[in-house]
This record gives C-alpha cells, sequence and structure tokens, in this order.
C-alpha cells in the first residue's frame, strides 16, 4: 500500500467558489494547496471523524468531517480512484469511506440539521443540499420565515444570495421554532456584530490602499476600519498573509496585508491593504483587557503595557490576533543597498520586493507572486531606454507581469537572485554565459548610441577628415574634382589645335569631347557642394594678442573692494559675497560712483586706442600677404605664356589653349578653398585678369621682334 496518493486539479468548494489546488493524502493527515492564493489547508489524521464519496457535478466528491465541526469538501475525481481512497482511509485513518448519494427528487420541503458548521436539508435520510454556515452574512426572522444572506463570491460568474425557510409554527409552548432556526445559524455564521469594547485603537494611520486615514479598531474577530467615508470590517479568517517592508528611502515602512476574499468599496475589490509608517513615530499601547486574560489568551505574546515604533506595535497586534507569520525580505540586496528595487508596473512607479518565495509589488497596485505559481522570468531590453530593461514573470495560469524601467545596475544582482532560487529564465540560452552577455548589454550605451547620435558621430569624423585634408592640400594647385596627374593629357587633347584641326572633319570626336566636358563639369560640381560643407567646421579661434575689453565701473569698484567685504564678513561664500556686493552698490552714493564711471571711462579709450592700433597692424600683414600671393601668380602665368618660335598663327592658338587651361589649373591660395559660389566667381574673374597681364606682353614681344626682321 502506497504511503502517500496524490491528485491535481482538484477543486476544493469554498464559501460558494470552486479553487483549483492540489491533494496530498499521507499517514500523518490531508493537505491542500490552492492553486490561486497559496493557502494550504491541513487536516491530521486524528481530527477525521467521517468520510464520504458521492456523485457530484465535476464527476465525483470527497466530503470531510473533523471532530471540532469544520467540513471540507473536494470535487474532481473520477469514479475509478473509489477503491484506492477507501483502502488509503481504511488502512492509514481507520475510517469506512461511505458513499451517499445526494437527493434528486426535486422537493422543497424536508427537516433541516445543524450538524457542526453546516446546515443540511433532507429529505429522508438523504440530503438535497447542504449550506456552511460561514458563508451567512446576514440572518433575519420573520413571521414564519428566515432570511439568509451570503457572502458576495466576487470570482463565480452567478452568486446565490438569498434563501428564504418557511418554519411551520409548533404547539410547543415557549418555544419559538423560528427564533430557534436563527439563533442555530448565528452561532455558526460569520456575521460581524461589534459587541462589546475594542482591544486597542490605532489611531489616523495613513492607508495607500484604500486611500485616507483610517482609525483601526482591534477586535478579538475582526479589525474595524473607520474612515471620514467608508468602514470596513475585515475577520481575520480572510486574512492569507501578512508583510512588513522597508521603505528604499530607510525612513519608512510599509505593513501589507493580504486578504482573501477582498474588501469592497463600490465595484472596487481591495485585496491588499497597506499602511505606510514612518520609522520615528512612536506609541505607547495598552490593551484594554486585564493581565491575567492577556496572557491566557496570547500566552506571552503581547502584555498589557507596550510601547515602541508605531509599525512594531501595529504588527506585533495583528500577528498575535491572525496567528499567521510575518513575511520581511530576504538576503536580497539591490545595487543601491535597498531590499527593494525601484520599477513600473503598467503606468505606476513603485518598488518590487524580492522575498525568499515569492515577488511582491507596491504599492499601485499591489502584486504578490509566489515562486511556485511561476512558469518562467524573462529578463528583456527596456523599450524606451537602453539605460534600463524589463523583467517579465508568467505564470502557469498565462498571466503575464511586466516590471519595467528597472536600472542596469541591477541587473547582475537580480539575476543571481532569481538562478539561487532555480526559476526557469526564459531566455536562458543567452544568457548561459552571463558575464560576457551581460557586459555586451550593460555596454550598449556607450557602444551604440541612438540613430541620430550616431548619425552625428559619423558625420563628425566626415568633416575631421575633410578639414584635415584641407589644411594638408593648401598652397597647392590642385582641384579636388579630378587630379591633374592623371587627366592633363586628356585635357590637352581636347583643347589643343590638333584637336580642333581635326574637329572639323570628325564629328564623331566632337561628340565624344562634348561628353568628356560634361563628365568633368558634374564631377567639379558635386565636389564643390561637398566641400562648401568643410567650412561649417572651421572656427576662428581668439587672438591673444587682441586688446582685453575693459571693465565697467561696477567690475573696476567689485575688484578694489573684494577683501575688505571679505575681511568684514569672514567665511563668506561667492555667491552671498556677490550679493552683498551689489547691495553696497546699490546703496553707494552718486559722488563715488562718479569716480568709478571716470575710470571705467578712461579704461574705455585706453582699449579703443590699443584697438585701433591692433586692427591697423594687422591689416598691413595682410595687404603684404596678398602682394606676395599675386606676384607668385603672375610668375606661373608668364612661364605658361611664353610662346615658342614659330609662325604669329601657332602661337596666337597656344596662346588660346594655354590661357584656357589657366582656368581648370592655375590656382592661387585665396581661391583654393572654395568656401562658396560668391567667392568661387570672384576667383573666376581675378583669374581671367591675370591672364591678360600674363599674355599681353608676349604678343607685343612677338609684334617687336617681326617689325626688327
Amino acid at each position: 500500500m502506497a504511503e502517500t496518493l496524490e491528485f491535481n486539479d482538484i477543486y476544493q468548494e469554498v464559501k460558494g467558489s470552486m479553487n483549483d489546488g492540489r491533494l496530498r493524502l499521507s499517514r500523518q493527515g490531508i493537505i491542500f494547496k490552492n492553486s490561486k492564493t497559496g493557502k494550504v489547508d491541513n487536516i491530521q489524521a486524528g481530527e477525521l471523524t467521517e468520510g464520504i464519496w458521492r456523485r457530484v457535478a465535476l464527476g465525483h466528491g470527497l466530503k470531510l468531517l473533523t471532530k471540532n465541526g469544520h467540513v471540507y469538501k473536494y470535487d474532481g475525481f473520477r469514479e475509478s480512484e473509489f477503491e484506492k481512497l477507501a483502502d488509503f482511509f481504511k488502512t492509514h485513518y481507520r475510517l469506512e469511506l461511505m458513499e451517499k448519494d445526494l437527493c434528486v427528487k426535486g422537493w422543497n420541503w424536508g427537516t433541516v440539521k445543524f450538524g457542526g458548521q453546516l446546515l443540511s436539508f433532507d429529505i429522508g435520510d438523504q440530503p438535497v443540499f447542504e449550506i456552511p454556515l460561514s458563508n451567512v452574512s446576514q440572518c433575519t426572522t420573520g413571521k414564519n420565515e428566515v432570511t439568509l444572506e451570503f457572502h458576495q463570491n466576487d470570482d463565480a460568474e452567478v452568486s446565490l444570495m438569498e434563501v428564504r425557510f418557511y418554519v411551520p409554527p409548533t404547539q410547543e409552548d415557549g418555544v419559538d421554532p423560528v427564533e430557534a432556526f436563527a439563533q442555530n445559524v448565528l452561532s455558526k455564521a460569520d456575521v460581524i456584530q461589534a459587541t462589546g469594547d475594542a482591544i486597542c485603537i490605532f489611531r489616523e494611520l495613513q492607508c495607500l490602499t484604500p486611500r485616507g486615514r483610517y482609525d483601526i479598531r482591534i477586535y478579538p474577530t475582526f479589525l474595524h476600519l473607520h474612515g471620514k467615508t467608508f468602514d470596513y470590517k475585515i475577520p481575520y479568517t480572510t486574512v492569507l498573509r501578512l508583510f512588513l517592508l522597508p521603505h528604499k528611502d530607510q525612513r519608512q515602512m510599509f505593513f501589507v496585508i493580504s486578504l482573501d476574499p477582498p474588501i469592497k468599496q463600490g465595484q472596487t475589490r481591495y485585496h491588499f491593504l497597506i499602511l505606510l509608517f514612518s520609522k520615528d513615530e512612536d506609541i505607547s499601547l495598552t490593551l484594554n483587557m486585564n493581565e491575567e486574560e492577556v496572557e491566557k489568551r496570547f500566552e506571552g505574546r503581547l502584555t498589557k503595557n507596550m510601547s515602541g515604533s508605531l509599525y512594531e506595535m501595529v504588527s506585533r497586534v495583528m500577528k498575535a490576533l491572525v496567528n499567521r507569520k510575518i513575511t520581511v525580505p530576504g538576503n536580497f540586496q539591490g545595487h543601491s543597498g535597498a531590499q527593494c528595487i525601484t520599477c513600473s508596473y503598467k503606468a505606476s512607479s513603485g518598488l518590487l520586493y524580492p522575498l525568499e518565495r515569492g515577488f511582491i509589488y507596491v504599492h499601485k497596485p499591489p502584486v504578490h507572486i509566489r515562486f511556485d505559481e511561476i512558469s518562467f522570468v524573462n529578463f528583456a531590453r527596456g523599450t524606451t531606454t537602453t539605460r534600463s530593461f524589463d523583467f517579465e514573470i508568467e505564470t502557469k495560469q498565462g498571466t503575464q507581469y511586466t516590471f519595467s524601467s528597472i536600472e542596469r545596475e541591477e541587473y547582475g544582482k537580480l539575476f543571481d537572485f532569481v538562478n539561487a532560487k532555480k526559476l526557469n529564465i526564459k531566455n536562458r540560452g543567452l544568457k548561459e554565459g552571463m558575464n560576457p552577455s551581460y557586459d555586451d548589454y550593460a555596454d550598449s550605451d556607450e557602444d551604440q548610441h541612438d540613430a541620430y547620435l550616431e548619425r552625428m558621430k559619423e558625420e563628425g569624423k566626415i568633416r575631421e577628415e575633410n578639414a584635415n585634408d584641407s589644411s594638408d592640400d593648401s598652397g597647392e594647385e590642385t582641384d579636388e574634382s579630378f587630379n591633374p596627374g592623371e587627366e592633363e593629357e586628356d585635357v590637352a587633347e581636347e583643347f589643343d589645335s590638333n584637336a580642333s584641326a581635326s574637329s572639323s572633319s570628325n564629328e564623331g570626336d566632337s561628340d565624344r569631347d562634348e561628353k568628356k566636358r560634361k563628365q568633368l563639369k558634374k564631377a567639379k560640381m558635386a565636389k564643390d557642394r561637398k566641400s562648401r560643407k568643410k567650412p561649417m567646421e572651421v572656427k576662428k579661434g581668439k587672438d591673444p594678442n587682441a586688446p582685453k575689453r575693459p571693465m565697467s565701473a561696477y567690475m573696476l569698484w567689485l575688484n578694489a573692494s573684494r577683501e575688505k567685504i571679505k575681511s568684514d564678513h569672514p567665511g563668506i561664500s561667492i555667491t552671498d559675497l556677490s550679493k552683498k556686493a551689489g547691495e553696497i552698490w546699490k546703496a553707494m552714493s552718486k559722488e563715488k560712483k562718479e569716480e568709478w564711471d571716470r575710470k571705467a571711462e578712461d579704461a574705455r579709450r585706453e582699449y579703443e586706442k590699443a584697438m585701433k592700433e591692433y586692427e591697423g597692424g594687422r591689416g598691413e600683414s595682410s595687404k603684404r600677404d596678398k602682394s606676395k600671393k599675386k606676384k607668385k601668380v603672375k610668375v606661373k602665368m608668364e612661364k605658361k605664356s611664353t610662346p615658342s618660335k614659330g609662325s604669329s598663327s601657332k602661337s596666337s592658338s597656344r596662346q588660346l589653349s594655354e590661357s584656357f587651361k589657366s582656368k581648370e589649373f592655375v590656382t592661387s591660395d585665396d581661391s583654393s578653398s572654395g568656401e562658396n559660389k560668391s567667392k568661387k566667381k570672384r576667383r573666376r574673374s581675378e583669374d581671367s585678369e591675370e591672364e591678360e597681364l600674363a599674355t599681353t606682353p608676349p604678343s607685343s614681344e612677338d609684334s617687336a621682334s617681326g617689325s626688327d626682321e
């Protein structure tokens, strides 16, 4: 016989809803774990008094009764599993698993039986339906009638809200059957009645969800939130977990109460009650009970008189009354040293706390995710910037949570935490090497900028290269549109006398020449457009020899008075000194200011005089440079325009061809930069004037030599 039996996809009926989970039967008892809330029901083997097997809507179900009157219902079994369960119950629990079917006659009259926390409506020996009295929220009576109202179930599409029982009158004297029925229901019902005084009261606590300031009244079985607009009564049986979380600023604390079912405000459901405390706020608390009652009820966990931080007192009282452990952050420590990570969930920013058994996000909306319900996690690149990343969690039910805008410095810490908890990482294939992969990711902001910034960097490099090329090539007579060394022969053939002589006899050659001219012209125009962008990068530096601008009257006075102000006000900062000086100058008389105005006027005259001398010297040096350049151009032109001994017709044709070539090849330092169109036109006009000066003397010498002959 097996020591344990395990069943998956078993449903537990709780307050009208069917909660999915896992059921485990062992020799020690029965354990059911709710897949949705993670809540665990543990039934000891010695507490079981009865086990019933019956047919239900979802197949077959198991109904268990305990000694203290609790009833547990589990559905989702197959018919073939009855024998296995019956043998297990008989061997380990010494109980007979009885088969008992529900009555399906459809009658609406019968007998009501109260057994523990269960109301059973029977017809004969067969039950028609059963009502857990913990589901009852209100019980009202009328003439021969009892009305039961139930807690609303948010998870169910259709909920039972009300049942009315007709109770016929009896002939027994002194016994009202309606009141007896109602008292049996109220004794076991989950009806919150604020009877008696509160154990203690916490005044004006700051609550984040639901938002507002609330007084919290602590009663033996429930806590009462009393605000200006709304009141909430929360039974301790609905509290699932308690969390005490430090804020990132280390000055505040979150106290989180997880609730199932949630509290309701209109159509809004609050699954978490979040209180915010300051660490500096202290309180002295006295319980409204005598010392014997406190000792008997809480067994040393609380005392009648207590004092300390407010958040410690609230958490201590709640822990004692709810009888649940308080969850605090584990060993995780982020990049900044805090036990949480700043991130965004949906549209709000908050804090994500990695815990020992799950994650919790506060505060809007609060989210708690247990490790056992996580299918996998994923580390994704941020969608808006490379300075952050996203942390995605997908549960086994298919729900996905995305926590975005996490600083990239937190990546290593968070990955190590997830890896240590042995959670399935979706992109582990990409992250297996972790350190190299993370390094590439972490440095992405430095190596791969956005498209705009990359383009600007490339353009900057091109401009620098072009500026260097232009500075290296300055003074050389070259044009960037073509290479004279390679193309000089072609140009000479195109425009020399032989080419012109043969053009009349061969039209095909003239067409080719025309095409060559167009190609050269296009290449030069494209290079000119590129070269026009270069001067944008060149900036004239400030001449260190230029005269300095004169100071104003106020600045002259401030320089002379600065030390005096410092001595009168020792330890004064620069900002305060400037303010103080402004106040003194403003309060100064007109006569004293005139003295500094005269000094400022003298300084201005000296500056103007020095500026005239500086500009005059700079103008003469520029004129000398221009004259040297013109002489250099004339020498080059005379060399090219010297005629060879021959006929006058040949010399004139050669002069024309040489003058045409000079437009393409002869350049000066002034015209080689090609900054813009206006300078280009000016260069051409200067070149044409220089050609006339250079070509005229040879023609006169030729005529003179002819006359001598």
